[in-house]
């Protein structure tokens, strides 16, 4: 897709609060048995994140220094959710709730520097209308709630200049047990991958005609 690795990191969170078994590695921990499927030219690494903002603040950071990720995709679980919602968006400021070790960023901020909202390269409600998963609604979402996973993916939005996602699966239950969750995030992460590469190839084609023309490539189009 462009010069980082072919690698794809998909990490999920370990337990907190009333949540012993986070719905959000056991989805994982399928994907990771599954696979992103044998047409997808890619190196899945799956990774625990602690529900711990100074823990994931440094993996995050690592994550992206030393894997080179193409793509980082953030699982979290909502605990009142349905249906799986995909994230468009991470805001920097807000998040007040305590981890896991009772720590709360200063001023309750990712970045001091940072903007106040990064947006996923991926056009989530694009994927949700396209991706058919059996079992369980797919909608899309611009408020991701501001706690950990958030933390993370704002993180990952800075890294990876757009090139992350966060998914909130629901918690375990006999309608949506762990399989389930893992095929619909293999099926999810297919689309956005391909979303990605349909973007780039666009925007290429775009490059290659104004250059055709005599024009700057780094100008309007940007």
């Amino acid at each position: 897709m462009d010069s980082r690795s072919s690698c794809v990191v998909v990490t999920g969170f370990g337990p907190f609060r009333q949540h012993l078994v986070n719905s959000s590695w056991e989805a994982v921990k399928e994907l990771s048995k599954l696979g992103l499927g044998s047409d997808m030219d890619v190196e899945l690494q799956t990774l625990q994140l602690q529900v711990d903002y100074r823990e994931v603040k440094q993996r995050v950071a690592r994550i992206w220094k030393d894997l080179q990720p193409q793509f980082v995709v953030h699982v979290g679980v909502d605990p009142t959710a349905k249906a799986i919602f995909l994230e468009q968006c991470s805001k920097n400021r807000g998040y007040r709730d305590a981890d896991i070790r009772g720590f709360r960023p200063k001023c309750g901020m990712c970045l001091p520097d940072g903007p106040e909202v990064i947006a996923s390269e991926v056009s989530m409600k694009a994927v949700s209308r396209r991706a058919a998963v059996q079992g369980v609604e797919v909608a899309f979402s611009r408020d991701a709630g501001r706690y950990v996973c958030d933390y993370a993916y704002y993180l990952s939005l800075h890294h990876g200049n757009g090139c992350a996602a966060l998914i909130h699966v629901p918690p375990l239950s006999p309608r949506l047990p762990a399989s389930l969750l893992g095929k619909a995030l293999q099926v999810l992460i297919q689309e956005m991958l391909e979303e990605i590469e349909k973007r780039r190839a666009q925007n290429q084609k775009l490059s290659l005609c104004s250059s055709s023309r005599g024009e700057p490539t780094g100008g309007l189009l940007h």
